[in-house]
């Protein structure tokens, strides 16, 4: 087993009718065969459902774990392998997780254990929360996003038609278990995209964090072990206090979707899975920025300087994205984006969007808007 080296517990409101998810870290190559399967443990007798996709059912540091399951073929550990990406996430493959518990006779003493990026990580999270009316839940996140967000929290859920994450729940994992060698198996592509939700979490929380971005860029994306470690670990930290304190986001909990409102519409509107989520978020930040400034909320410098960081990692910060460039016109994609805009989840009237925006580092605060402001950002 590589080296266990800290825990952090996140605790639930007494209400909320669960306890704590403990977060895990270990350093060194991710060993889920020891961790799952460990030498000299008692027989248990609890049954176990693994979920992950086939990209990472294909790495190298997955064969020694799959291959002890194959030869164990038993009824109690399962594994169940999806299509991978944005466009498996869907209430069908939620059901297939559901049907193969149900083919193999699972009781509410399983646990449906979640192995992959955020996608496999909701689509676990949500089919638990409905089989047998709840069973419990595990993550191993395998991407920088699931590290720093997506598995973290209890938001589980798939997307609905275009629309994303558009049916869910709330249902937090038993224990997430982060071994950030994991990302150096990523594509480039994905691990931008994690990125992404990393300066989020630094724009909202974390000014030190904010200044290792700007200051230590080519060992970051020279995917430098030490400094992705602290990264992923104070994201974690800052995300499971704000949902200690709001885990259903009524209030605080919504700052975490900075940037959400806009990227999601614009991933929605390109087509799901087109762009990736991290960055249609980098993006949508962008537009939050100069929302910010349009209405008096923070300083033209302020929204400069954080957008310059984000373009320095490639983000698109054109108010109208390259990725939807020429497919329309600009009035008619305005619109379509507006359109998406106001089916957001956040939003708590038809009349207007409800956005979140910053007046500077760690103050952030939530806003209705008119469409015309809105329309303004996007050109």
């Amino acid at each position: 087993m590589d080296r266990y080296e800290d825990t952090v517990e996140l605790w639930y409101p007494d209400n909320s009718g669960f306890t704590k998810t403990d977060i895990h870290f270990f350093t060194g190559t991710p060993d889920l065969l020891s961790y799952f399967f460990p030498a000299n443990s008692s027989e248990t007798q609890i049954c176990r459902l693994f979920v992950t996709d086939k990209t990472i059912a294909s790495l190298s540091v997955m064969k020694p774990f799959i291959d002890y399951l194959k030869a164990l073929n038993d009824k109690k550990n399962i594994l169940l392998v999806l299509e991978p990406g944005e466009s498996s996430k869907t209430i069908e493959s939620v059901l297939a997780i559901v049907r193969t518990a149900v083919e193999h006779n699972f009781t509410r003493q399983t646990q449906f254990v979640g192995i992959g990026g955020g996608v496999v990580c909701d689509m676990t999270g949500f089919a638990a929360s409905m089989f047998k009316r709840g069973v419990q839940a595990s993550f191993v996140p395998t991407t920088l996003l699931a590290d720093v967000d997506a598995a973290i929290g209890g938001k589980t859920g798939c997307d609905f038609e275009t629309y994303k994450n558009m049916i869910g729940a709330f249902y937090p994992a038993q224990s997430v278990t982060i071994w950030p060698d994991f990302i150096q198996t990523l594509p480039e592509k994905e691990f931008i995209s994690g990125l992404a939700e990393a300066i989020k979490t630094a724009f909202l929380f974390s000014p030190d964090i904010c200044t290792l971005f700007a200051t230590q860029k080519d060992k970051i994306m020279n995917r430098d072990t030490q400094i992705l470690s602290r990264i992923i670990k104070e994201c974690a930290k800052a995300k499971a206090s704000i949902v200690h304190t709001d885990f259903k986001e009524k209030a605080e909990r919504a700052y975490l979707n900075y940037g959400h409102t806009f990227g999601h519409a614009l991933e929605s509107i390109a087509g799901l899975g087109t762009i990736t989520h991290g960055e249609g978020v980098a993006w949508g930040m962008g537009r939050a920025l100069d929302l910010s400034v349009r209405t008096g909320a923070c300083t033209k410098e302020f929204a400069n300087k954080n957008k310059q960081l984000l373009a320095s990692y490639g983000y698109d910060m054109n108010p109208m994205p390259a990725v939807l460039a020429g497919s329309s016109s600009l009035s008619a994609i305005q619109e379509k984006l507006l359109a998406a805009m106001k089916k957001d989840k956040k939003n708590i009237s038809t009349a207007a969007v409800r956005v979140t925006l910053q007046k500077d580092y760690c103050n952030t605060f939530m806003q209705e808007v008119s469409d015309n402001d809105i329309l303004a950002v996007l050109k």
